[in-house]
Parts: structure tokens; sequence; C-alpha cells
């Protein structure tokens, strides 16, 4: 495929020489003089949006509420029926890098619930303090609670994995390893529950709020329990070699569903399926029985994002996910019957679904449309739960997600086009989404660009899609591969769901306006083209096949008209980092510049030897193979042909990849005179919480970009 940007006409510009004079930090300022051109806007306007997520209902009542992001400020928002407006309940206003989650919303609407504090985007440490400011007293991870109406919020104690009581009077809470519960109005210290062996966590109470039901994490396995009181025993549900886990009362508080899988040998995900099954127990005796079990085979295997659906539906029926046709498709179990129905056929893959007030249908988002670019996009749909019958209920050029719905069947989600960043939104009476809230004021909305979906293929015949901003006007452009994070992430034609990659499609935004093409791409690992795309057996630690993605991204750029060949650039975060390292490492000669946001490095590092433990493998030989191939897909292992300029960026407490995966690059690096930048953000984590150090590592991105592809 062939696009062109079209020509302009010559423009008089200094002496390269003056131009790499110039410091990093006058770059921004002085970029138009070195052949960019004057942007339209500064990243720090692109940056300036609020971000909504973590949109809820009441099950009882006509409100909603949400978690907002704005410059660092994170707060709870709420509304409520008729007209739905937008009301900040909170009124935190420091840029502290204070990270919100547990958002809950009582049954009759009253009691909001929250926990402030922590880092649950992270792969450890979840529930200990973040510290981004450095201060010397660090702050608590805390559960919070707001009266709806409004007031100062009351602290419930220090904790994390809040569940509110139905009735919206107690709160249960998980701290050093010990549940406790406390008025959810925060007028009495919180009292101990149960203490057991192993973590405690997914706290659910019963629909009559009697009961506690959890899930006790003990390593080798995870067992589910039943709490009623201080004299009652715990009810062990069905214990069995296995890792159970969701589970899931029944409406009339007598059952309980749940998730089974039986407990591997802790082998890489590539190298053995993990089947599962679905049971449900007596909630009294704790005796189960299997409803449904899948097959053996990879597909088979119990899907990463079964938690957006796993539950009860009307009339005894059990509405889950699963992969096990090639996509992540909604299914139906009907009582008594083994042999689950489809709800949601065809080549596209669910992602967030809830079910209607009356639990007769599921609202869900999915990458599908009538237009062939929504296999890059999300619309929302209904489909009754027991058979498949899918509506559209959003369509067009944007993108809509995080469904809720209220008892009066009102239908509220937030959504995104490709020039205004995520807001709340409605469908009024007449099924047509409105907005219920507005960007920032003098937000350069008519500046963005809108990415246009491409699509190239590798040098094994893998089709990659991608997307590419196109700078406005004419001439010869530099051009920059990005790569994402995750990696089972997709990125999209609109702006994206998740903050992390929000952010990352604002600096794709403003690169473009400074005459940068961006082709993001959504390489092989990531969801949304099918299982075996997700879950390719040669990628990552096992081969680093998808690597020869984001080499095809940077030719299929210098295939293009309005792209300059010799100015090809690429950056990352994650594992996007790691895809850097590589480009660096193996093709200097086509990267001619890169940044790497903390990615991985080296695979066969300490805190991965436990995927080549000799028990995973037949034989002592074959998990010394398999080292051998995490090994050579590191970049570490290629480093010697690191060439091109690159700047790493690191913060120090990361919680997703290890620090010293920076450290010893850097090391290898210093040692072969590689051409290399360092950038430490110190006491931040791997989502940069704090807003200022965002900025900070955006404009660092962006200006080390533009100093090493200027003409």
């Amino acid at each position: 495929m062939t696009i062109s940007f079209g020509r302009r006409a010559p423009t008089k510009r200094p002496s390269l020489q003056l131009c790499r004079l110039l410091p990093t930090f006058a770059l921004l300022a002085v970029l138009w003089l070195c052949g960019f051109p004057l942007h339209a806007f500064t990243l720090e306007q692109v940056r300036d949006y609020d971000f909504p997520s973590a949109l809820v209902a009441a099950p009882a009542a006509e409100r909603v509420a949400w978690l907002s992001a704005h410059r660092g400020q994170r707060n709870v928002w709420v509304a409520e029926a008729p007209d739905f407006v937008p009301r900040r309940l909170t009124a935190y206003t420091l840029d502290d890098g204070q990270d919100m989650s547990g958002l809950q919303l009582s049954d009759d609407g009253r009691r909001v619930v929250y926990v402030r504090g922590g880092e649950h985007g992270s792969n450890w440490d979840r529930s200990e303090p973040v510290n981004t400011g450095s201060l010397p007293d660090a702050p608590k991870v805390q559960v919070w609670s707001a009266d709806f109406a409004g007031g100062a919020p009351r602290l419930i104690g220090d904790g994390d994995s809040p569940a509110l009581s139905p009735d919206g009077r107690r709160v249960a809470f998980v701290k050093d390893g010990q549940v406790l519960a406390a008025a959810a109005d925060g007028s009495g210290a919180p009292l101990p529950l149960f203490k057991v062996a192993g973590t405690p966590g997914s706290l659910r109470w019963s629909p009559q709020g009697d009961r506690l039901a959890f899930v006790a994490d003990r390593g080798s396995h995870a067992l589910i329990g039943i709490y009623r009181d201080a004299a009652t025993p715990i009810t062990w549900i069905a214990p069995e070699v296995a890792e159970d886990s969701l589970p899931r009362w029944s409406p009339d508080g007598r059952q309980l569903l749940f998730a089974r899988r039986l407990t591997g040998d802790g082998a890489p995900r590539s190298f053995i399926p993990r089947p599962w099954s679905i049971w449900v127990a007596d909630a009294d005796t704790g005796i189960a029985t299997q409803r449904w079990a899948s097959g053996t085979t990879l597909r088979d295997s119990l899907p990463g994002g079964l938690a957006a659906m796993f539950d009860w539906a009307a009339d005894g029926r059990i509405v889950f996910l699963s992969y096990q046709d090639g996509w992540m498709h909604l299914y139906s179990l009907a009582p008594g019957n083994d042999r689950a129905t489809k709800l949601t056929p065809g080549g596209f893959q669910v992602e967030q679904a809830v079910l209607s007030h009356d639990r007769r249908s599921v609202i869900y988002s999915a990458n599908t449309g009538t237009d062939p670019a929504d296999l890059e996009r999300r619309h929302l749909f209904r489909v009754p739960v027991e058979r498949a019958a899918p509506a559209a209920l959003t369509t067009g050029n944007g993108s809509e997600w995080s469904p809720a719905t209220t008892p009066n069947g009102e239908l509220l989600f937030l959504g995104a086009t490709a020039q205004r960043p995520p807001l709340l939104a409605r469908l009024d009476g007449e099924g047509q989404p409105r907005l219920l809230a507005q960007p920032q004021p003098g937000y350069p909305l008519a500046e963005l660009v809108t990415p246009r979906p491409v699509q190239f293929t590798a040098e094994d015949g893998t089709v990659v899609h991608a997307q590419l901003f196109e700078p406005r006007g004419g001439g010869v452009h530099p051009a920059v591969v990005f790569a994402h994070g995750g990696p089972q992430r997709q990125m999209l034609l609109t702006w994206h769901y998740g903050s992390y990659y929000a952010n990352s499609y604002a600096i794709n935004q403003y690169l473009a306006s400074q005459g940068v093409a961006v082709l993001a791409v959504n390489y092989r690992l990531g969801p949304f083209y099918g299982h075996d795309f997700h879950y390719p057996p040669d990628a990552g630690a096992a081969g680093g096949a998808e690597y020869r993605d984001i080499r095809a991204a940077g030719r299929f750029l210098q295939s293009l008209d309005g792209v300059d060949p010799q100015r090809i650039g690429i950056y990352g975060g994650s594992y996007g980092g790691y895809l850097t390292a590589m480009a660096l490492a193996h093709d200097s000669a086509l990267f001619k510049a890169g940044v790497d946001v903390h990615g991985v490095h080296d695979w066969s590092a300490p805190e991965y030897a436990g995927r080549f433990e000799r028990r995973h493998y037949p034989d002592a030989a074959s998990a010394e193979r398999a080292r051998d191939i995490a090994w050579n897909a590191s970049p570490v292992a290629a480093v010697s042909g690191w060439t091109s300029p690159g700047l790493l960026i690191h913060g120090d407490d990361d919680r997703n990849v290890q620090f010293s995966q920076t450290v010893d690059l850097v090391h290898r690096l210093r040692k072969l005179g590689a051409p290399h930048q360092t950038m430490i953000v110190v006491d931040d984590t791997h989502h940069m919480l704090r807003y200022a150090n965002e900025l900070r590592v955006n404009t660092a991105i962006a200006a080390f970009l533009a100093q090493h592809l200027k003409e």
C-alpha cells in the first residue's frame, strides 16, 4: 500500500550544525527552525483532558459513579436521573500520584466506596504505598466512603480490596492478609472478621448481606470460602487440587458459581494449555457440581478477561466468556444443560459486558460493526441471554465502552472519537448517543488528525494491522513506529479507553502535529484479531516472533511516498520498550533513533528464572534450550548491533518491569560505547502516577525523536 502525504514548498532553514548544538531543553521551542513545523498545540495542551474510567451503576437506583483524572487530580464523579448531569463528589486537588480504584455504589445508590493509594495496574505490590513526591512520611493505601449527596469523604481504614454490603451499611476489606469490616459511614473503628492461610481476596457479600465469599490464594492452589460470623467455621467450597476463582452468588443467595482451573506446573502459557470448568455449589454445605468443562487445547485455557462477564443470568442461566472457537465470545449455559449456546458469533472479540437489570440480556463492547475499520474501534451491542440475536446500540467513527445500565433501562457509557478524548454519554429515548460532558475549554480538537487503518505483511507472511497518523500538509517527513505495551493490547482509530494508552495516543497526535508520521502497530500477541494471533507459539521469551512485525512496520514506512526512508525512529513503553530495544539492537540501520520506556531487556534474568526450571520440561536439555531461546529473544543478546541513539526512561519504583532490567542494559551499552541517554524518574511507578512526571517523560520522548530525526 502506498500513501502519499503530498509535497510542500522548501523552507529556508538554519544550518544543521546549529540545530545539533541546541540543548535538549531548548529543542521544543525551536524545532520549527530545524525543519519541523510550528505546532498548533503543545504537548501540555493535547494532554489537558479529563480521563473517566470505572463507570458503575447502582443496582436499585438511577445513579452512576465513575473515576476521573485531570492533570493528576483523581476524583470520584457522580450523576443521577433524570438528566445525569456530572457532579464531582470528592475534592482532591493535588497532583500527588495517588491512584484511585475499587469504586463501588451501594444498591440504593446512597453510598460510594473507593480506595486511594497503591498501584493497581501493577504486577506486584499493588497494595503497597506509592510515594511519587518523595515525602518523608509516605502516603497510605486507604479505603474511603462518601455520601452520594455530598460532603467530606470519611476514612474507613487502612487497607485495600473493599466490598460494600448491598444495604450500604458495612464495608469489608483486606489489610495485611486479614479481612476486616467497618461501618460504611466511618462511624467506628474497623473490626477483624477472619484471617486464613494464604492471601484473601475477591470479597463478595451475599445478596442478603449475611455472608461473605472470598478466595484464599495459597500459592500452589486457591480455595473459595464463605464466612458467616465469628461463631461459625468457614465453609470451604469443594476443596480440590485446583485454582478456584470468581465466586458469584445466585440472586437468592443459595448457590455460589465459580470457575475452576486445575493447578499447573508453572510452565509458560505458550507451552501448556490450562483447561477450566464452571461449578455451582450449595452455599450451605459447600458441595459443588460441575456444570460445564472446556476442551483441552490452548484455545480452551481460562481466558484472562473472564471476569468481564461471569455471572448468573435470568432463570438460572450462566453467562460467560470463552475463546473456544478462536474468538473471545459470550456463551450461555441453561439449567440442566452442559452444552453452552454461543451468543455472539463472528470474527470479533467481546471485551466488556454487563447484565441488564432484569438479567435477560447482556450489553457488551466489541470490535465489530458495519464498517470494516470497526475491527479497530469499539461499539456497544445488546444480546438476549438465551439466543444469538445481537443488536447494535452504537455505530459510527467513534468508540464506545464501559456500559452501565440502571433499573429503568438507562444506558450510560464512555466514548471517544479520533479527536475528542473520552467522555460520559448516554443513549437517549430515540437510541441516539448524547454527551453528558464536554472537553476542557480550548482543547485543540480541530488540530488533531484522524489516523487511518493500514495493513502490511511481516517476513513470515503474518498480516499486521496498524494506524497511521499522517502530518497535515505536504512534503517528505520523518516517521516513527509506535509499539504499544501489554503486549495484550490493541491501539485504536480513536482515543483509547486505558489511561496509559490514551497518553500514548496524545503523544502520537503531537508528533503528527510536528510533521512526524506515526505508525501505531498492533503486533502479534495482541488480542482482537483471533486467538492464534493473540497466542503465537514462538513469541516473547519463546522466540520473539512479534519483533518481525516491528521490523516490517519500519520497512512499510520506508515504502511510503511521503516518508524519508533514512529518518525512521521508534518508541514504546513496557512491552513496547522491549520491542524498541530489539529494534535498536537488531536493526539500527533501519531505526535511526529510539526511546525505550521501562522495557524488558533480558528474558533469562533472575526474575524470569521460574520459566526454565527443570520440572517444567521432559528433560534437562529441553529446559536449557528454552533458556537459550529466551536469551536470543532478548535485546541484550544482540546489543553489539546497537549503533543508533537511544533514550532509556524508567521509574525506579516500577512494579511491572524490574528497574534492574534497565540497569543491566545500561551497563552493557556503556561497555560497548553504544550511543544512549538515560532518564530516571525517582519514586514513580510503571504508569507514571504523577502527572508532572508523565508530562516530563512525554516531553523527553518528543524532544529526543525530534533531535535525532530532523533533516
